[in-house]
């Protein structure tokens, strides 16, 4: 999968960007403020219909502008797929493919399976919980045609007992919601563990290669107790859920925990550390999706040289490049970059939000 053309009018700081990538490496250089983040947000928020930066669309779109709009041209086994995006300051959003209405985000995240590797991302390692399943239900939405639709039911499921928790006094009432939410549960957290184990290979492998020094060790924990039955648990816990107001236990609360040497990462990686295993963990998930599905990720890195030394750089040049995936990358100056292939793909210069192809 790769975009061959990526049309960018009204998002942040870029007013009118009209680029063909290159189908392999895109370096993005460009001084502080000069749009390189915005670039790859715009990218991501093609693919997944948000930001990482900002939950706010009014913030996103131009502060003269009524809506941003992001148009792309995608090519994947040798087809070829319109896509556009629009959001309004009402926040409104229209998605068309293939230039029909209709669609949902959905529909274009089913396309354009990518992964970004940015300062907020360490949150998958040092945030909670909800970033780490995050992690687990990406996979699944590319790899199980089910998970989403099933995912979606048991969340409005959850909400719904959530509500009756509050205007319940016996447990009754509530053993409607949970003969139907119990089996759902158990099925989503089958999903994730198989899930889960079967990217354990690819996370080991990419973590020996990046971190060396230390032993990873990756654990799946689904919420509630493994020997107990969903179904049990929700009916012994009635009590102690009605006076939280709220359902405790349950794939809500899943967590994919990593240690190193023993430890949870994030009391005992450096931030550098913690860059370099959120680059194994996106690898490795990219690579999985490759040898399982035969499609490739696209993947988004900003601020590459930050926090790496040159022999990381390199290293983490050669993975992506083995990747064989469409890769954008930005950097402050063409400097920080000796260590990518840059002979290898296309370089462009953003200044003042305007993109210029540079020889």
């Amino acid at each position: 999968m790769a975009l061959s053309r990526l049309i960018i009018n009204g998002f942040r700081n870029l007013q009118a960007v009209d680029f063909e990538p290159n189908p392999g490496f895109n370096f993005i250089v460009g001084n502080n403020g000069s749009g390189k983040t915005s670039l790859l947000e715009a990218v991501y928020y093609l693919g997944h219909g948000r930001s990482f930066k900002s939950a706010v669309s009014q913030r996103i779109i131009h502060y003269e502008q009524p809506h941003f709009t992001l148009h792309a041209r995608m090519n994947e086994q040798q087809h070829e797929w319109a896509l556009g995006l629009q959001k309004t300051r009402q926040g409104d959003t229209t998605v068309k493919i293939n230039g029909e209405d209709g669609n949902k985000i959905a529909d274009l995240a089913q396309l354009l399976p990518m992964q970004i590797i940015s300062p907020e991302g360490l949150s998958l390692l040092n945030g909670g919980p909800a970033f780490r399943r995050a992690f687990l239900d990406w996979g699944l939405f590319h790899h199980q045609t089910e998970f989403y639709a099933c995912w979606a039911r048991l969340r409005r499921l959850l909400k719904q007992r959530n509500a009756a928790l509050q205007q319940s006094s016996q447990y009754a009432p509530l053993k409607i919601w949970d003969d139907e939410l119990s089996p759902l549960a158990q099925q989503v957290s089958d999903w994730r563990r198989q899930y889960a184990e079967a990217l354990r290979p690819n996370i080991e492998k990419s973590c020996r290669l990046f971190l060396p020094e230390l032993e990873i060790q990756v654990s799946f924990h689904q919420g509630w107790d493994k020997d107990l039955a969903y179904a049990e648990l929700l009916a012994q816990n009635f009590e102690r859920d009605k006076n939280i107001g709220y359902t405790v236990s349950g794939p809500q609360k899943a967590d994919f925990r990593f240690k190193a040497n023993g430890l949870p990462v994030d009391d005992v990686l450096s931030r550098g550390q913690l860059k370099l295993m959120m680059c194994a963990l996106r690898l490795a998930q990219g690579e999985h999706l490759t040898e399982t599905k035969q499609r490739h990720c696209l993947f988004l890195l900003d601020d590459f040289a930050s926090e790496l030394d040159q022999h990381k750089q390199s290293l983490l040049a050669e993975r992506l490049q083995h990747s064989a995936s469409q890769v954008f990358i930005t950097a402050i100056s063409q400097d920080q970059l000796k260590q990518m292939p840059v002979a290898k793909g296309s370089l462009f210069e953003l200044q003042q939000g305007e993109l210029a192809r540079l020889p």
